[in-house]
């Protein structure tokens, strides 16, 4: 890698500019992401927009995401990872102001989707100026600050939209990103060094079209086959062709000399049985966390800023104990949590059967949240550690695009399938009795799912034998977020 200056120190005044600039481009889609499920059912009644819709508002936005997260880093080792970093925060906060301004349902759609894309030119930018940028022996604190500060913004971002929408509108979820954007590209231009990749090759554009057209026409056919009816020539074409352009993106892949994707990873049992458990529990948590604060809010009648914090116990439980989790994890191997952490996840969702019309908080969903995030706790960081030791050094920044593509390509597709699988349709959205049945089935389905991938880990990971290596210093991830990764200590 090249880049214009020094490598930076953790404790030097150049060092915490550029942590101040990448924690806050990350912060900007964290924020965004938490606040818009709080904000479903007030956009939903302000557009009259039904449950399909209301999908597309959080699909639209993680399609395009997950579908350009690898070529977005692509194109900063390329082009340079300041450069294209700042590009996406202005695209994001310029799609924003058109979510914003959105006089439609479909046009706030459509916005989403250039938001996604938005994110992702940005999100893998900021963990690898900060992989670039500084010294070696000071990257895992420089990481482990952009995490835990990060956490910050999912940790505010309920409780801030929840706020946002009660006192104002729901609009104002999305014009809070602006004065955000233009002190992020300040601080960028002026602080942060740019660096790239010399021996990144061409970019995989026919790679790039594959997967997210493959993704666009499976999402599209599962979110609208409970409308249009399942023989639907369009339903069966988007699903035909979704199917089909994600063959032909392994085939590119498998025949490409600078693959997006380097399949050669997934010749490690180790890293392809991690991958399937994150696939397994983060499809899970993402269908459910779709439903919930709608149920809160339709069925309990729970106020947009109560609805929001609902899930704060989550996060407090995950930025405490995370970190400790990892280091338990380094120290004993990844088997045991990777396979307990699952199983406490579904006994967490399990209890939001207890939810009802009243919805005590204190009693019938903070005892879930508790469970729930502890499970988080427990899993997450031994799963982010496993997949990068599963992998070759030089394809560590890979492996963790990988995975955070797989947990946001499970959670799209469970946002899709789940309320299909539940039975919540556009009549029932508006019936809150049937509203909640419908989340009661989604729950135990989600529930099963994460015991099932609490099982596959008992199955297929196997604690790694290491002599003399040093333990991984574990970085560990927000609720909304995907797994951050470890950085070796030294390395």
């Amino acid at each position: 890698m090249t880049g214009t200056a020094e490598p930076l120190r953790y404790a030097s005044t150049a060092g915490r500019w550029v942590l101040v600039a990448t924690v806050l481009g990350s912060g900007i889609a964290a924020l965004d992401a938490t606040v818009v499920g709080i904000a479903l059912p007030a956009i939903g009644a302000d557009f009259g927009a039904d449950v399909a819709s209301l999908q597309w508002v959080v699909t639209a936005y993680t399609l395009t995401l997950a579908g350009l997260l690898l070529l977005g880093g692509t194109l900063g080792d390329r082009y340079g990872r300041r450069r294209v970093f700042g590009i996406g925060v202005v695209w994001f906060a310029l799609a924003s102001a058109a979510c914003g301004l959105a006089p439609s349902a479909e046009a706030l759609i459509l916005a989403r989707a250039l938001q996604g894309i938005g994110a992702a030119l940005l999100t893998p930018g900021s963990l690898a100026i900060l992989q670039a940028s500084f010294a070696p022996d000071d990257r895992s604190k420089a990481i482990g600050a952009w995490s835990g500060l990060g956490g910050l913004a999912t940790a505010i971002g309920p409780f801030l939209g929840g706020w946002l929408i009660a006192a104002v509108s729901w609009r104002l979820v999305f014009f809070v990103n602006l004065p955000l954007a233009v002190l992020v590209v300040a601080v960028a231009a002026r602080h942060v060094p740019e660096t790239r990749d010399p021996a990144t090759g061409p970019v995989d554009k026919p790679g790039a079209a594959a997967i997210t057209g493959g993704l666009v026409g499976l999402t599209y056919g599962l979110i609208e086959g409970p409308s249009r009816g399942w023989s639907s020539p369009v339903v069966v074409t988007a699903l035909a062709a979704g199917v089909a352009l994600l063959v032909t993106f392994v085939a590119v892949e498998h025949r490409s000399v600078h693959p997006m994707l380097p399949l050669a990873v997934f010749r490690s049992r180790q890293f392809s049985a991690a991958n399937g458990v994150t696939f397994i529990v983060y499809a899970a948590l993402g269908g459910v966390l779709f439903l919930l604060p709608v149920v809160l809010q339709q069925v309990a009648g729970y106020s947009p800023l109560l609805a929001g914090s609902a899930l704060l116990p989550v996060t407090a439980i995950m930025l405490t104990l995370s970190a400790r989790s990892g280091a338990l994890a380094a120290r004993i191997g990844p088997r045991l949590q990777m396979t307990v952490g699952p199983i406490v996840i579904a006994a967490g969702l399990a209890l939001l059967l207890r939810v009802d019309a009243d919805a005590d908080y204190v009693t019938q969903v903070l005892p879930a949240m508790l469970v729930f995030g502890l499970g988080l706790a427990v899993n997450v960081a031994p799963l982010t550690a496993t997949v990068l030791a599963a992998a070759p050094a030089e394809h560590a920044g890979v492996a963790s695009a990988i995975n955070n593509d797989v947990a946001r390509t499970g959670g799209l597709i469970a946002v899709a399938v789940l309320p299909v699988l539940a039975g919540i349709t556009g009549e029932t959205f508006v019936h809150p009795a049937a509203l909640l049945s419908g989340f009661h089935s989604a729950v135990v389905i989600a529930a099963v799912a994460c015991a099932l991938g609490g099982l596959l880990a008992a199955a297929t990971i196997r604690n790694p034998v290491l002599p003399g290596r040093r333990p991984a210093s574990p970085s560990h991830c927000a609720l909304e977020a995907t797994p951050l990764g470890v950085v070796a200590s030294g390395d």
